[in-house]
């Protein structure tokens, strides 16, 4: 049986979804373009909700007359509504379940683009070569769900593997499916150098950051930034050479750095820079309301420590451990091929039964 507070809340989409085709079917709605546009996102985001609600009410009448049946003194016939009761009941609490979820609050990033930061923690080079091997793990993701990427900024590191990586991942859903990768990942390894064989333990910090209108959703007054230009450095040829291209902006209040040295123009790699920090600053505000929020602790990226994790990749023994749902795998040759719906898919679904937990719990 759903909630009082629930129910009121579905018959309120219900008037809702009555009131904006009767908006809709109006002569001239298309006379304003921006209203009309508002209103067909809302029905469209609120319709599977109103349809299924009506089903439910629907499948509570049969049940209802399936109950009536059983006073009828007809055996035959009772027997059949008893199968029918048996039936509806387990619809009923399926359908409820689903309507709870589809009332969960949404993350109104989850389906936009996202940048991707990945940063070698303690473990020197092995830390550098796993930080690279996690960024294929990424692209190669993000081609299996057709999303683009952009390098935004990258420092490579001697003698392989990368320090750092920061990229736009654009494409549906996104930062939804990726969200859930930030902290630290550890790496348990022999490493290629290791000449006796023994395994050695390194991190690498990944951060999700959601793309951002930083003209609606976070003002940045110039006055707080400084803005530095310098010779990129890796590939590119001469051309790296010759003009300050790259770009660094320094927000003073808060401290955040970024960097952008991918493009060859400079007035572009500004562009760029400044949506990343519109971002960060964005994260850095969520981040401030979350602390207060232990559960929510766990999602935050760490410093790199060793003993900070959220995620441990075992080569020897092939398997990765997602410790903060305890789940364990044994695949680790395609999750680093990029096969890792299946981790995301758990972590959202973890999130979404304690949503589901909490709603229940204040009503």
């Amino acid at each position: 049986m759903l909630e009082e507070s629930i129910i009121k809340k579905l018959e309120s989409l219900l008037k809702r979804s009555v009131e904006i085709s009767e908006e809709l079917s109006k002569e001239g709605v298309t006379d304003d373009i921006s209203n009309f546009t508002i209103l067909n996102r809302e029905f469209s985001e609120i319709t599977p909700i109103v349809d299924l609600f009506k089903s439910l009410q629907q499948l509570e009448e049969e049940l209802s007359g399936s109950r009536e049946i059983l006073d009828s003194g007809d055996t035959e016939l009772i027997e059949l509504a008893k199968n029918d009761i048996s039936f509806g009941e387990e619809k009923i609490v399926q359908v409820e379940k689903d309507l709870k979820f589809m009332l969960l609050p949404k993350d109104d990033a989850d389906d936009g683009a996202a940048y991707l930061e990945i940063r070698a923690g303690a473990g020197g080079d092995e830390a550098a070569i796993f930080a690279s091997d996690l960024f294929r793990m990424y692209s190669r993701f993000s081609e299996r769900q057709g999303w683009k990427m952009e390098i935004v900024n990258s420092k490579p590191s001697e003698p392989s593997g990368i320090k750092e990586v920061v990229v736009k991942i654009n494409g549906k859903g996104v930062f939804k499916h990726l969200k859930y990768e930030s902290g630290v990942h550890r790496v348990q390894r022999v490493p290629e150098t290791e000449s006796q064989g023994r395994i050695h333990t390194s991190t690498v910090t990944v951060a999700i950051l959601p793309e951002v209108d930083e003209v609606q959703d976070i003002e940045i007054d110039k006055n707080d930034l400084r803005v530095d230009t310098y010779r990129a450095s890796g590939a590119g040829g001469q051309h790296v050479n010759k003009t300050d291209s790259a770009v660094r902006l320094t927000h003073i209040p808060s401290g955040v750095v970024v960097e952008c040295q991918d493009d060859r123009s400079q007035h572009k790699n500004k562009a760029k820079a400044m949506a990343l920090l519109a971002a960060k600053l964005k994260q850095n505000e969520i981040e401030e309301q979350q602390n207060s929020i232990a559960s929510e602790r766990k999602i935050l990226v760490g410093t790199g420590d060793r003993s900070e994790k959220i995620r441990t990749y075992n080569f020897p023994q092939g398997r990765i451990t997602d410790h903060r749902i305890k789940l364990t795998q044994h695949n680790l040759d395609q999750v680093m091929d990029g096969d890792i719906v299946s981790i995301s898919q758990a972590l959202i679904t973890e999130n979404q039964l304690a949503q589901l937990s909490n709603l229940e719990n204040s009503t």
